[in-house]
C-alpha cells in the first residue's frame, strides 16, 4: 500500500487575529497568555513531529504541492471575493468574514492549503497512490463561496473535488466530514449536486449555529445527496462507530463514489475545546478503517483525508497518529496516552440506549 502525506512548512505560518479563544479582544474580554484563535499551527506541526519521531513519516510518500490556481479556486469563490481577499493580503491582513482572520500572505498560504488537498485527490485518482492525507493549513470545510468563517479562508474539499472532475478525473465523490462542526460551507456549495455526496457527522448546535439538521438533504437534483448527522454532546466512541455503520455505509453504497473524501477533524477528541464528544485516539482508527472497508468494496480503496479542525494540542497528535497508521497500513504506533482515562469517561449504559435510539430515528428518516 502506498500512503501519501502532503504538507508544506509554510502551511503552518498562517496567522492573524487578535482573539482570546473564539472572543475578539475588548470590552471585558482580556487577552490570553497563549494568545489567538484555537487554530493554530502546533496541532499540525505536533502532529507531523510524533510522525517524525516514531518514524511513520518515513513510511509515507512525502510532498508538497503547488497552490491552488485561480482558475481552481474560482469555480468556487467568485473573482470578487478572491481579488478582495488578495488585496487586503497584500496590504498585510485583516479579516471579510467571520473568525477567518489572516496576516499578510494568507491568500497564497490559503491557496497552497487548498494546493495540498487537490494534489492528494489527484494523485490518489491518477493511481500514483492508493490513498493520501492533506495536511491542510488554514482549514476549508466552513467556507462558503463569498464568505469565509470558522477559521476557514478557501473551500480546501471544493476546490479540490471541482477540480478533479473538470478535468474527468472522477464523475461521482462522496465527501464524509467527521469533524465536530457542521461542514456548512462543503454543503452549501454541493447542495444542488447529484454528483457529489456530503455527509456530516457533527455536535448539534455547535457551530454554525443554524446549520446541520438532518431535514437539509439537498435540493433539486442534490436532494437526496446531503446527508446531516447531528450528535448531543457527549456521545462517545461507541456511537461514532454505531453512526459510521448504520448511516454512513449505507450511503456510501447508495452513492457509489469513485473516490471517497474525509474533512478529516479532530474537534471531536475528548480534549477539544471546541468540542464535547468525548471521541479517543481508536475512535479515529476504528472510523478511517470503516471508511478505508468502504473505499475497497465501492472504488477500488480510492480514499483521500482533509485536515480540518482539531485544537487540542497534546491529543491531535495522536489522534492523527492513529489515522495515518491505518491508511498505511503500518505496524508503528503512537499509544494514545489518554486511553485510560477516556475510556472510563465514556457514556453509561443508559445514555448509549438512548443515543442507539436517536441513530434508530435518524436511520428511519435517510432510508424510509
Amino acid at each position: 500500500m502506498r500512503t501519501g502525506f502532503f504538507w508544506d512548512e509554510r502551511c503552518f505560518w498562517h496567522a492573524g487575529g487578535d482573539y482570546a479563544a473564539t472572543l475578539p479582544l475588548g470590552g471585558l474580554v482580556q487577552p490570553l497568555a497563549a494568545g489567538g484563535l484555537p487554530e493554530s499551527p502546533e496541532t499540525k506541526r505536533r502532529l507531523k513531529n510524533l510522525m517524525d519521531v516514531t518514524g511513520l513519516s518515513r513510511e509515507l510518500v512525502q510532498r508538497s504541492a503547488e497552490p491552488a490556481t485561480w482558475e481552481e479556486m474560482a469555480r468556487v469563490h467568485p473573482g470578487s471575493y478572491l481579488r478582495r481577499f488578495k488585496e487586503l493580503s497584500d496590504q498585510g491582513g485583516g479579516e471579510i468574514g467571520l473568525r477567518a482572520p489572516f496576516a499578510r500572505g494568507g491568500y497564497e498560504i490559503a491557496a497552497l492549503s487548498a494546493g495540498l488537498a487537490r494534489e492528494a485527490l489527484f494523485a490518489v485518482l491518477k493511481g500514483e497512490l492508493q490513498n493520501g492525507y492533506a495536511l491542510s493549513r488554514p482549514p476549508g470545510h466552513h467556507c462558503l463561496p463569498e464568505f469565509p468563517n470558522g477559521f476557514c479562508l478557501l473551500a480546501n474539499i471544493a476546490v479540490a473535488v471541482e477540480a478533479a472532475l473538470a478535468v474527468g478525473l472522477c464523475g461521482r465523490v462522496a465527501v464524509l466530514d467527521w469533524d465536530v462542526h457542521h461542514g456548512n460551507g462543503t454543503e452549501a456549495i454541493f447542495y444542488d449536486r447529484a454528483e457529489v455526496l456530503t455527509i456530516s457527522i457533527h455536535q448539534e448546535r455547535n457551530y454554525p449555529l443554524d446549520t446541520g439538521d438532518a431535514k437539509d438533504t439537498g435540493a433539486g437534483p442534490g436532494e437526496g445527496a446531503n446527508m446531516n448527522i447531528p450528535l448531543p454532546p457527549g456521545a462517545g466512541h461507541a456511537t461514532y462507530v454505531e453512526v459510521m455503520e448504520r448511516l454512513v455505509l449505507p450511503a456510501l453504497v447508495q452513492h457509489r463514489p469513485d473516490v471517497i473524501v474525509v474533512a478529516c477533524g479532530y474537534d471531536a477528541s475528548a480534549l477539544d475545546p471546541l468540542g464535547r464528544m468525548l471521541a479517543t485516539a481508536e475512535t479515529f482508527r476504528e472510523m478511517t478503517g470503516i471508511v478505508m472497508d468502504a473505499a475497497d468494496e465501492l472504488c477500488a480503496g480510492r480514499l483521500v483525508m482533509v485536515h480540518e479542525g482539531g485544537y487540542a494540542e497534546v491529543h491531535v497528535p495522536f489522534c492523527g497518529h492513529a489515522v495515518v497508521q491505518t491508511l498505511a497500513g503500518s505496524a508503528t504506533a503512537a499509544p494514545d496516552p489518554l486511553a485510560e482515562t477516556l475510556i472510563a469517561r465514556q457514556p453509561p449504559p443508559a445514555m448509549r440506549r438512548f443515543l442507539s435510539g436517536l441513530i434508530d430515528d435518524l436511520e428511519a428518516h435517510f432510508f424510509r
